[in-house]
């Protein structure tokens, strides 16, 4: 049977490179004749992207599966991601399933889904990590406004906790030729914004002997995009030199950035087997307050990490109140098994993790609070989203990722508007709203 009138549900959890690499799976399979379900329709194709940085994520990937294989029984159900990677054999017995596909083949999908049309016979393909060599770039908006460019896969720095280089295994990444090529075919398309995606960005270029900073300079000279956002990266690979440049000399890297720190103390940071310490990154922080004032820099916390004792705890929090940042994501620690973590001291009580999450999301509520409150009455320039159906409202991002909220006009969609601040959005949890003044 060809694949080709067939209709294909997507379903993604987990990060931003997740979301990137589901849209180029969508994309190969519409080459192939495949059209997106709308709602309401019955897919004959469900692709799952899953994520395992937590158990909460495996267990969210588990209840995904099952409740979309039970409502759709005939449906021809792939499963792919980190969670597929780690995790085959559990992936390949839950009940529907008939393609699991590791991190190393997802955008191979469309090859597996023609074969079991032609076949019908169950497939599980997972490379081991150490095999883990190809590098495919994508550069995809899927439903959305900004498109989002993989630029880098896998990671070299194996901290602790953390279960992606195994999912993932070793950095990689694609040339700067072929990366702004795609950056081109983009701006062709009419993008507006991309956002830069990997798993660990920063270290672009290991494999090709190119580097991050090489990689954003040339893509600063590519007509037709207006702005470019650097998605999260290492504290200790954000280097003053990209800070400098950023606020300085780019045309069109905004004054945002999303730095992880995972632990505020010393002693955590080390059994974290993070590549920094509390200095570098509140030297970080301040250089870049001193250079881009308004700039937006989100954080990641984990609360309550194995070995983590009520002083370090004390000692962390403090630290990070006393940062100069807009915003905390916030993670509860969470036993992945396999990794070192496991041998570092006593766990943290469940309830105290919680507690802990509690007293962080305070602490980054008040922060970003302040933050959105700064720009009452201020004028911004705003890029609006693609609206959710149905609605009245639209949404868009400043220059320095505050969502703003304003009446829909679906003629502003994917341009730039001049906008007026008028106060906090009453009906949008971390929004404000805006007025529309002139357009670009």
């Amino acid at each position: 049977m060809h694949i080709q009138n067939l209709k294909a549900a997507y379903h993604t959890l987990g990060c931003k490179l997740n979301f990137a690499e589901t849209s180029a799976i969508g994309r190969l399979l519409a080459e192939r004749g495949v059209t997106r379900a709308a709602r309401g329709d019955a897919p004959d194709i469900i692709v799952i992207n899953t994520c395992s940085v937590t158990e909460t994520a495996d267990k969210k990937g588990r209840q995904l599966i099952r409740r979309l294989a039970s409502r759709y029984p005939e449906a021809t159900v792939v499963v792919t991601g980190c969670y597929a990677q780690l995790k085959p054999e559990e992936v390949a017995s839950i009940e529907g399933v008939d393609i699991v596909l590791g991190a190393n083949d997802k955008l191979k999908t469309a090859e597996y889904v023609e074969r079991w049309f032609a076949e019908h016979k169950p497939e599980m393909d997972v490379t081991p990590m150490k095999d883990m060599q190809d590098f495919m770039p994508s550069c995809e908006k899927g439903d959305r406004t900004r498109y989002f460019l993989k630029v880098q896969d896998g990671c070299d720095y194996f901290c602790t906790y953390c279960t992606i280089p195994f999912a993932r295994g070793r950095s990689r990444s694609g040339t700067i030729d072929q990366i702004t090529e795609m950056a081109r075919k983009a701006a062709d398309e009419g993008a507006k914004e991309i956002v830069i995606t990997g798993v660990n960005i920063g270290d672009f270029g290991k494999n090709t002997g190119e580097s991050f900073f090489d990689l954003i300079k040339e893509l600063d000279k590519i007509e037709g995009i207006a702005r470019y956002r650097i998605s999260s990266i290492e504290p200790n690979l954000l280097t003053e030199e990209i800070i400098n440049w950023v606020a300085k000399e780019s045309r069109a890297f905004m004054p945002h950035f999303h730095i992880p720190l995972q632990a505020g103390s010393d002693a955590v940071l080390k059994k974290m087997n993070r590549h920094y310490d509390s200095a570098l990154f509140a030297s970080r922080i301040k250089l870049i307050r001193e250079l881009i004032p308004d700039a937006f820099i989100g954080v990641d916390v984990i609360a309550g990490a194995r070995g983590e004792t009520p002083e370090e705890w004390e000692r962390g929090k403090s630290f990070i109140e006393g940062l100069d940042i807009t915003r905390l994501h916030i993670f509860p620690y969470s036993e992945r098994p396999g990794t070192a973590a496991l041998k570092l001291g006593d766990s943290v009580a469940p309830a105290e993790r919680h507690r802990r999450v509690g007293v962080l999301t305070g602490i980054s509520d008040f922060k970003l609070d302040a933050f959105m409150r700064s720009h009452i009455g201020k004028e911004v320039e705003v890029l609006w989203e693609h609206p959710a159906k149905g609605g009245e409202t639209m949404h868009g991002f400043t220059r320095n990722y505050l969502r703003v909220t304003a009446p829909l006009q679906k003629e502003l969609i994917n341009t730039l508007s001049r906008v007026r601040i008028t106060g906090i959005a009453p009906d949008e949890p971390d929004s404000i709203a805006g007025e529309v003044i002139s357009i670009r």
